[in-house]
């Protein structure tokens, strides 16, 4: 199955060429989750979020539908990730299993300045649980620094069973590699004067990466560091997040309709 979304729900911009006027801002995210198969979650990354908070959101979305969820910067902006234990601890116990079947994967978005450091990615990897009661807990981290971009990092990621965020964007490090059960890329290089943020032909060219991604195949460019890895079947996670902000829900939405609606 693919998945698109954008990043959050609530973005001024968004009430002039996304919602509809007059649109109440309490019902905002369940316009967007009936026009897009996917949200990430990102005010996770800030600050703690009741319980209550992620059982309405569950209840806004339609049944299918699927949130991301961006781990707190508490974690991954500590100088040791192997010393994160009682944050992600705290983490998964405040609320987030409420969303239910609804719940898709947890981002852990790396600060820029972090390096890679293979034992303690190592250790971090080993605290983050990968089934919570019956249900199985899916992560993906983003590194973003260029430290990363080796094969040590992919085969560490490849075992512990880690996707790596597919990354389109000027400024951060791209790794093609497949490397967990799913696959997460964020896009993040879309142009205020496209009004769909992707030109048609870059839309059509990340539908067929889309496809490629859920049989296994991973990008060609850049070349994966280890190989193609094992060639899968795959659930794809897919954001318009960052670059051009306010073009988010139409580059989600153009995507969505070359995929097949």
């Amino acid at each position: 199955m693919i998945r698109v979304g954008i990043g959050g729900w609530t973005y001024a911009p968004w009430r002039d060429n996304f919602y509809p006027a007059g649109l109440k801002h309490a019902d905002e995210l369940a316009y967007a989750a009936s026009h897009v198969t996917t949200i990430e979650i990102n005010g996770t990354f800030y600050r703690t979020q009741s319980a209550a908070s992620f059982r309405k959101w569950a209840d806004a979305a339609p049944d299918g539908f699927a949130f991301a969820v961006k781990g707190h910067r508490s974690v991954v902006n500590k100088s040791k990730l192997a010393e994160t234990k009682e944050g992600v601890d705290w983490f998964f116990g405040s609320g987030i299993m409420e969303l239910g079947d609804k719940l898709g994967p947890i981002l852990w978005q790396l600060a820029p300045f972090k390096r890679f450091d293979r034992d303690d990615v190592a250790a971090f990897f080993n605290l983050l649980p990968r089934e919570i009661g019956d249900r199985p807990i899916h992560h993906a981290i983003e590194p973003r620094h260029a430290s990363f971009q080796e094969a040590a990092f992919v085969d560490l990621a490849r075992e512990a069973g880690i996707a790596i965020v597919q990354v389109d964007s000027p400024k951060y490090p791209a790794i093609s590699d497949l490397t967990g059960e799913i696959v997460y890329a964020r896009l993040q290089d879309a142009k205020a004067d496209e009004p769909t943020g992707y030109s048609s032909a870059a839309l059509d060219d990340w539908a067929r990466q889309c496809r490629a991604w859920a049989t296994g195949t991973p990008a060609s460019d850049p070349a994966p560091l280890t190989g193609a890895g094992e060639r899968k079947e795959r659930p794809v996670f897919a954001y318009m997040i960052n670059g051009a902000k306010e073009r988010a829900p139409a580059a989600a939405m153009a995507l969505i309709e070359r995929l097949g609606g």
